[in-house]
């Protein structure tokens, strides 16, 4: 009997993945363009009413309350969305995509220091959760959606869909990939990029027009300053873990918690000691400018400080937008030390930061190369990947599993949370 080279079954699976990944990334790119137009808004409100600062408190409040109230079962965020994946129990409420929606439009509009993937991330994977039901998906098939629904939401709203498909496997566990949501995840960012641009949104774009050659010098300061980002990933994330539970065992009511960060921001920034139209909201003009112009340490710092106090608090958004401006700036400000051009500088810790904070080598060097152009992929690579060695078991995902240890043996499939908690237990050393 004749047997045909290629499998009938591949190519049903072919197409079953084919349907279901656009329907992800039709439902994601089209939230995501509602969500980008609705923030631009709503920044370009803020930026021309300063004064709305001043509300910020009450507006914390407010999403607290809100979460409270009607969103305890989604307050979890992305780390439900990883969750889901690794153990898969209920389908996620499509209440996640207008609680999500609304807070992160609210803090944006009177100055919170958040970003925005992590809104585009929870709509992704919620809308995609709803196919579930429609199409009756086993676990396993389900998990592949939640995963494609990260990368759509994740494309969408940076116009990186080769970096975001592969953020959607490796955000998971460290040190692992899941190479049969692979496909699925790869459909979905570029569908999903695609029908965003087609509803007319317009991403951000850098320019590093001066790349260093490859050479002993060059690969040394990547360590170097991967090292530094590493460092400074793992710090950020530390702090807004130590802040939320701060505040969490200080105030147990919970819309108390951004009300009392909130009032901190306001007070802080009313005193003038900060300036607020740098440090606040997303902050891409100051990282357009870390790619012309020289900048202080200082902008890192800042931005730094109110993003662990804003996200600490419990204001909604995002991580990845403010890792950027802190790794952008802080690579502008190290370049002098180094004698390397800041632009290119900017573009490395624009990305090294997020690596290690996010546990994501691999997307992170191909949204480098994405983002800057394929020159900069060795020095990316080199940069990301000291970053995530360094970072150490630590990262803004507390619900990531760990996959394969670092450099240290460590307990395989343990959240980072878990890990963490541990370790406040630990009896210290003799």
């Amino acid at each position: 009997m004749h047997r045909s080279p290629i499998p009938l079954g591949l190519f049903k699976h072919l197409a079953k993945w084919l349907i279901l990944a656009c329907g992800v990334a039709i439902l994601a790119g089209s939230a995501a363009a509602l969500f980008l137009f609705s923030l631009s808004w709503v920044s370009n409100t803020f930026s021309s009413h300063p004064w709305l600062l001043w509300l910020l408190p009450f507006a914390g409040f407010f999403v607290g309350w809100m979460y409270l109230r009607f969103g305890q079962s989604v307050e979890a965020g992305n780390n439900l969305l990883l969750d889901e994946i690794h153990d898969t129990k209920r389908v996620i409420p499509l209440r996640m995509v207008p609680l999500v929606l609304g807070g992160t439009l609210i803090s944006h509009l009177f100055g919170a220091s958040v970003g925005r993937e992590g809104t585009a991330v929870q709509m992704g994977g919620a809308l995609a959760d709803q196919l579930t039901r429609v199409f009756k998906l086993s676990n396993d098939d389900r998990r592949i959606l939640l995963m494609a629904g990260i990368s759509a939401g994740f494309a969408s709203v940076f116009g990186t869909p080769i970096g975001a498909a592969v953020f959607g496997l490796e955000v998971l566990a460290t040190g692992r990939l899941r190479y049969e949501a692979l496909l699925p995840c790869i459909i979905a960012a570029i569908v999903g990029d695609q029908v965003a641009l087609m509803w007319g949104v317009h991403h951000d774009y850098f320019t590093v027009a001066i790349f260093p050659s490859i050479s002993a010098w060059s690969l040394g300061v990547m360590i170097v300053c991967g090292a530094i980002f590493g460092l400074t990933a793992r710090a950020f994330a530390e702090v807004i873990h130590s802040i939320s539970s701060f505040m969490k065992h200080r105030i147990h009511y919970s819309p108390l918690r951004p009300f009392v960060g909130g009032l901190l921001i306001a007070v802080l920034v009313g005193l003038g000691l900060f300036e607020a139209d740098r440090y606040l909201g997303l902050g891409i003009p100051v990282i357009l400018e870390a790619f012309d112009a020289p900048l202080s340490i200082t902008d890192s710092i800042g931005k730094f400080f109110f993003t662990v106090l804003s996200l600490g608090a419990g204001f909604k958004g995002g991580e990845v937008t403010p890792l950027f401006f802190i790794g952008a700036t802080l690579g502008n400000a190290l370049s002098p030390l180094f004698d390397m051009p800041f632009a290119f500088l900017a573009g490395i810790g624009f990305v090294a930061v997020f690596a290690g904070a996010a546990n994501t080598p691999l997307a992170s060097t191909l949204m480098a190369m994405e983002l800057f152009g394929a020159e900069i992929g060795v020095f990316a690579a080199t940069a990301c990947i000291v970053s995530y060695l360094f970072s150490g078991h630590s990262g803004i995902y507390g619900s990531q599993r760990i996959g394969d240890g670092k450099h240290l043996p460590t307990e395989e499939g343990l959240k980072l949370n878990e890990l963490r908690e541990r370790r406040k237990q630990r009896p210290p050393s003799p």
